[in-house]
């Protein structure tokens, strides 16, 4: 059995963010900074992706200064405590094929030195020296000490209340390793 191993090329890799509130969504962008992918017999089985936090962007504030003060709250410890905090990891613990190219891939999220188990389906496009892997992850912000205008610990919020849910549309792109 012939691993390949394959590195993840940030420029053609992105994350796509949706966080939910009472009153709407905002959504956005995230950069990948780094990571890799373990092939076996054609088949994924490790990998882990380094996602670069600085980078956050707001796609749906189109306001310059109320972009440039969103992204600022996103950055204080309200939110992801880039300053602290400038990455965060995604290490896969198992992948188990579900069928074709689709598989559910388990691992631990770390966001702001937390980790929790996290899991989400993917597609996998394997094509000898190029791997694609694109699947949405669900993750409740709360269990990594994000706390702002959630009603798990604040009563009363109305219209002000943002859900603990935010979705991660990963989309990323490794070439194989010389």
């Amino acid at each position: 059995m012939e691993t390949k191993n394959f590195e993840i090329v940030p420029t053609l890799s992105h994350i796509e963010w949706i966080g939910r509130k009472v009153t709407g969504a905002h959504n956005g962008t995230i950069g990948v900074k780094q990571g890799s992918f373990a092939v076996t017999e054609g088949s994924l089985i490790d990998g882990e992706v380094t996602i670069d936090m600085t980078t956050i962007n707001i796609l749906d504030v189109t306001d310059p200064a109320l972009n440039t003060q969103f992204a600022g709250h996103l950055a204080s410890d309200d939110f992801f405590s880039i300053e602290k905090f400038p990455t965060a990891t995604f290490e896969i613990i198992s992948v188990r094929p579900v069928g074709g190219d689709q598989y559910r891939i388990e691992g631990n999220l770390t966001i702001k030195e937390i980790t929790h188990a996290a899991g989400f389906d993917a597609t996998v496009d394997y094509n000898g020296d190029t791997l694609t892997l694109a699947g949405k992850l669900i993750v409740d912000r709360t269990k990594y000490a994000i706390k702002f205008r959630s009603g798990n610990f604040f009563k009363d919020l109305g219209d002000t209340l943002i859900y603990n849910d935010f979705e991660l549309d990963v989309n990323v792109t490794a070439n194989l390793k010389n």
